[in-house]
């Protein structure tokens, strides 16, 4: 049965890597899962309420900064409410259009496209798209950074 839960716990945290990389996968959350997972199989103990604040806290910030860090990236670069709402949805439908580059084209794409329906040039929409990419990139490392401190830390919570 530990091996069972072994296998369980490292399997949602590399989906929740995975995740980071992958919108469409649960990411923080199915690390956060894995810590349920170890409580049931083994003990909740070693999880006393401060790993439980840090770990809530860090999920809290990981979907904060998901979302601002994308949006600062195409603010920063000039764009308006309209190229942010639309590079969201690209990042949403972009992977499933464009299966291996929809990650990156989808919010380039609906920058792009938002600008230019909010009235800007071309260059300026093309200047925008640029910057949910380099959103896109800076939340991905956020993300990758605080959730491999999530399963650190919990690693050194369990030994």
């Amino acid at each position: 049965m530990e091996i069972l839960g072994w296998i369980i716990i490292v399997a949602l945290f590399i989906v929740g890597m995975a995740g980071a990389i992958f919108p469409v996968l649960p990411g923080a959350l199915a690390i956060y899962f894995a810590y349920f997972i170890y409580g049931w199989f083994f003990s909740f103990g070693p999880l006393n309420v401060w790993f439980w604040i840090i770990q809530t806290v860090i999920v809290v910030v990981l979907f904060v900064a998901d979302y601002a860090v994308s949006a600062w990236g195409v603010k920063r670069f000039g764009g308006s409410r309209a190229s942010v709402i639309f590079s969201t949805i690209g990042i949403i439908i972009g992977p499933f259009v464009i299966p291996g580059f929809g990650l990156i084209v989808g919010p380039f794409l609906g920058a792009v496209f938002g600008e230019m329906i909010a009235g800007s040039s071309f260059g300026k929409s093309l200047q925008v798209g640029i910057g949910s990419v380099v959103g896109l990139f800076t939340s991905t490392v956020v993300k990758i950074i605080l959730q491999l401190a999530m399963i650190v830390l919990f690693i050194i919570w369990v030994v």
